[in-house]
């Protein structure tokens, strides 16, 4: 069954990833619908172990680019090169021509660099000198960035935040788990053998399409995303490009819990994951999550 494929992912994950299952699930949900995901965290918190090995596990061709403040635009979507031998340009494609872009630290990046991934983000192609490229199928952005307030890190612009499906904030590990993380590195690496394929991906995105939901459970993601526009303690809250995300992923959700319908539950289990990166509060004292807590309290399912 393509949900079994689904469990087997996540446990070649888990070979070498140690941390919330949830952070789990919700990178190979957002795999699964389509979506894009943003890895934040301190350094040594295992965000590069995690997306690699969700590449790994994944038979489609990954590709790797490390962020650096020169790294320029063409370096991620490619070139025209003049052939002096015929007298054209050629167009050389850069690593974004792939399956599984990961995009290591890709806040240390200026803006200009950041923003090539947007068109590929949103429309899974790129526009070099006039030309438009279409890109491979299925295509997938995973990004790491370190916290904000490390030096030599950049901003995502707030279009580029648009565009991730999911935000991952990973925290310290439990002192069990970090114990397992220490005891893991005196041993062999473990393999991570891939799992799912191009042509599983189809099988389990038409799956995930069919899944039905309900008008009154559109209607609860519309008013969750409209009510953190609407927080007194919020500067700006989430787009509708927010709840159509949501939608996606709260189908990904039943889906994984072997459900033909969407519950009030899946929306809850993936809002925080959906929103946190798509809001700003007013004051420091009140953070994100609690914004996002007090909306899904006051928002009742009708």
């Amino acid at each position: 069954m393509n949900v079994d494929l689904c469990q087997r992912l996540e446990d070649e994950i888990s070979k070498v990833y140690i941390g919330k299952k949830a952070d789990v699930d919700a990178l190979v949900i957002a795999l699964l619908t389509g979506g894009h995901v943003l890895i934040e965290g301190l350094p040594g918190l295992a965000k590069t172990t995690l997306a690699r090995a969700l590449g790994q596990a994944v038979d489609a061709k990954m590709t790797r680019v490390q962020f650096t403040a020169d790294l320029m635009p063409s370096d991620i979507t490619g070139s025209s090169i003049y052939n002096m031998a015929t007298g054209d340009f050629k167009f050389i494609e850069g690593p974004i021509f792939t399956n599984v872009l990961f995009a290591d630290e890709i806040n240390r990046a200026p803006a200009r660099t950041q923003s090539a991934l947007l068109e590929a983000m949103q429309e899974a192609q790129v526009s070099v000198d006039g030309n438009t490229y279409m890109l491979q199928t299925p295509f997938f952005v995973i990004a790491t960035q370190n916290t904000i307030d490390e030096r030599g890190v950049y901003s995502l612009p707030l279009s580029q935040l648009d565009r991730f499906a999911f935000r991952i904030r990973l925290s310290y590990p439990s002192a069990e788990q970090e114990e397992r993380v220490i005891m893991q590195a005196a041993k062999p690496l473990r393999v991570i053998d891939p799992v799912i394929s191009p042509k599983d991906f189809k099988e389990i995105q038409a799956a995930i399409d069919a899944i039905y939901v309900a008008p009154a459970v559109g209607r609860y993601i519309t008013q969750i995303v409209r009510a953190t526009r609407e927080h007194a303690q919020v500067v700006y809250g989430a787009s509708p490009r927010a709840g159509v995300m949501m939608l996606h992923a709260a189908r990904g959700h039943a889906f994984m819990n072997k459900r033909d319908y969407v519950c009030p539950d899946d929306v809850a289990q993936i809002a925080r994951y959906a929103l946190n990166h798509r809001i700003e509060t007013s004051s420091s004292a009140t953070t994100v999550d609690e914004v996002i807590d007090d909306v899904l309290r006051r928002v009742r399912f009708e």
